[in-house]
């Protein structure tokens, strides 16, 4: 585990961090905008449990934040050498994520239009946190255009977009509440 006794080091006072193997890093690399994205994303997720009242979602919301840090840990380890004890996103995180995917939006009527982001205070904190995610994910892409990543890094934050947006239009009274995309609305040219 970790443990901090003392919050201030100093040493990134020079605009530098330190990654998990020691190296030396800008914190404007594209490692460490990456991880930083997703500890972004961590805390709005924390802001948008303030507003759930279902303990189910506010437990897998919980989850996800838990790998979130995981994540970052992955991110913030550049080697990717095999049989290493690094802290990495596993294939059985995606396909958690994947199950509650499915089992949210089986409950969800077919979208006959895109959503703007809205309705209630939680869907509207839900589909910030999906835009957010889908920065992080942006980040961690062009990362990987540089340098090896963990493939389920990827996939991880690519799904949990996907997962965001169905907890948005559950939280949006399984979207019977969603604001709906009218085209041309304000051009007088809307269908």
């Amino acid at each position: 585990m970790v443990k901090l006794n003392k919050i201030y080091t100093r040493t990134g006072d020079d605009g530098q961090t330190v990654l998990v193997n020691g190296q030396r890093v800008a914190k404007h690399a594209k490692r460490p905008i990456a991880f930083g994205g997703i500890d972004e994303l961590n805390s709005v997720i924390g802001i948008a449990r303030n507003f759930v009242n279902d303990t189910e979602m506010d437990m897998m919301l919980a989850r996800v934040q838990n790998d979130l840090f995981d994540l970052g840990a992955d991110l913030a380890t550049p080697e990717m050498r095999e049989n290493t004890t690094s802290l990495r996103i596993t294939e059985n995180q995606v396909k958690r994520i994947e199950k509650e995917i499915d089992v949210l939006n089986s409950d969800l009527s077919d979208l006959s239009s895109f959503i703007l982001p809205g309705g209630s205070s939680l869907s509207s904190w839900l589909h910030f946190a999906r835009t957010v995610a889908r920065r992080a994910e942006r980040e961690i892409a062009s990362l990987a255009a540089e340098e090896p990543i963990n493939k389920f890094a990827l996939q991880f934050i690519n799904r949990l977009s996907d997962h965001l947006f169905v907890l948005a239009r559950v939280a949006n009274n399984n979207g019977q509440s969603d604001v709906l995309w009218v085209p041309g609305a304000q051009t007088g040219r809307s269908k």
